[in-house]
């Protein structure tokens, strides 16, 4: 007899969400993570995930939930669900490494009739070529001894507004039986739900939608790029052009992109894109711009530092702000990481503070996180403004820094202060 409804593999930024929910909703849920530190976290109730607080996971666990690190307890699930991370490797290629280890672990395990669907972001073709046959490894066949879907994550670490009680759920199946198994798992705890054509569909879905997003930065980073040359204020004319109520998105520049999706989506698709012959040349350009972008920001702290006389050798520049987007704590593919290091090649004495982060490891270097910003503030040639917290005093910032760059357009324009 089976003991969960559902288990999930990977309890990370997007398996511990999903597994909230379904607890909540009166799944019996287990989750599986390789990582025995995180699985011990789990099970003492200390989160690691800034969207799923304490709380939160203490009440999964009083309603059943427990982490586990052995994969054997998979045989006991109806559904299972793969929520495991798909970076790229050094060569930025796509590393499907985590996903074809919980399928090798799914099919030492898998019984009939089993749900299997994947969440982590991949090209389309992945969940049908190189998924299904490790699972048939098993020696069950999908969509006829066992159901196979994809559904791609949504999650976005940090947003208030959104996430799976009120983001539509995208599903695609091997068959339409497959599709209708998946959907009435999500229609468990999930509101609404978008049945796709099939499973190629669901993957270039989210593809498509962190391209998008991807080439829009590219072009307002772009911009961004000789705006200050033109004696244009970027964001005054993107505030302006915002107001259109029709026809356009809002997109802004910064230093760089970072995250699990933007700096990595693209680059799936492109993949897929090379094996047929020819390339996407669009979303390789948008990450050619965006890959630059903390290059041109080093440069920018150099031209800003040069023209008070001071060069950039032996500068104390404070960054302030280091995770890839603002009010979370992840750090994954942060632009200020390539800041960071350009910046210690040249010579520089670097500090940072960010309230998130208490240490940063920069390549060799553990840097820890200034306590008293008010005093790093003011002892710093250059503070550099790279993420916008809600918790800095953006006032105090462009009063006591003697020069600051902002990458961000946040703060108060005054002569100490230059926009990116």
């Amino acid at each position: 007899m089976l003991s969960y409804d559902l288990a999930v593999i990977g309890l990370g930024y997007v398996g511990i969400p999903l597994a909230r929910e379904a607890v909540n909703r009166g799944l019996a849920v287990i989750g599986v993570d390789s990582d025995h530190a995180r699985v011990m976290s789990v099970n003492r109730g200390v989160s690691y995930v800034g969207d799923v607080p304490d709380d939160d996971l203490a009440k999964m666990l009083a309603q059943g939930f427990r982490a586990v690190s052995d994969p054997a307890e998979l045989a006991a699930a109806g559904a299972i669900v793969v929520c495991v991370p798909t970076p790229l490797d050094k060569q930025f290629r796509p590393d499907l490494t985590a996903v074809l280890d919980a399928a090798g672990h799914i099919a030492a395990h898998l019984r009939p009739g089993t749900l299997v669907v994947l969440e982590s972001t991949t090209w389309p073709g992945t969940t049908d070529t190189v998924i299904r046959p490790v699972l048939e490894s098993s020696g069950l066949i999908a969509g006829l001894d066992f159901h196979l879907a994809y559904s791609p994550e949504r999650v976005d670490p940090g947003n208030t507004e959104f996430g799976l009680h009120n983001t539509p759920k995208v599903v695609g199946g091997l068959t339409p039986a497959c599709r209708d198994r998946a959907v009435a798992l999500y229609q468990e705890f999930v509101p609404q739900i978008k049945p796709a054509r099939g499973l190629r569909e669901a993957e270039m879905a989210k593809l498509i939608e962190n391209t998008y997003r991807a080439v829009n930065i590219a072009l307002v980073n772009e911009m961004a790029t000789f705006c200050a040359d033109l004696g244009v204020d970027i964001w005054d004319s993107i505030s302006a052009a915002s107001t259109k109520p029709f026809g356009f998105q809002q997109f802004l520049p910064g230093p760089g992109v970072g995250g699990h999706c933007i700096p990595v989506d693209p680059a799936y698709l492109a993949h897929a894109v090379r094996g047929l012959g020819y390339p996407f040349r669009l979303a390789e350009l948008a990450q050619e711009i965006n890959g630059a972008m903390p290059h041109w920001v080093v440069g920018r702290i150099q031209r800003a530092l040069n023209r008070v006389g001071k060069p950039v050798n032996g500068a104390r520049i404070l960054l302030l702000g280091v995770t890839y987007k603002a009010d979370v704590a992840d750090t994954r593919e942060t632009p200020a990481l390539p800041v960071a290091r350009s910046l210690l090649r040249l010579g520089a004495d670097i500090r940072f503070g960010d309230p998130f982060v208490p240490e940063w490891p920069v390549d060799r270097r553990l840097l820890t996180a200034e306590r008293c910003l008010d005093t790093a503030v003011a002892d710093a040639d250059l503070v550099v403004l790279l993420q916008a917290h809600g918790a800095f005093d953006l006032e105090m910032i462009a009063q006591k820094a003697r020069l600051v760059l902002d990458t961000r357009g946040v703060l108060p324009r005054r002569a100490n202060v230059e926009p990116l």
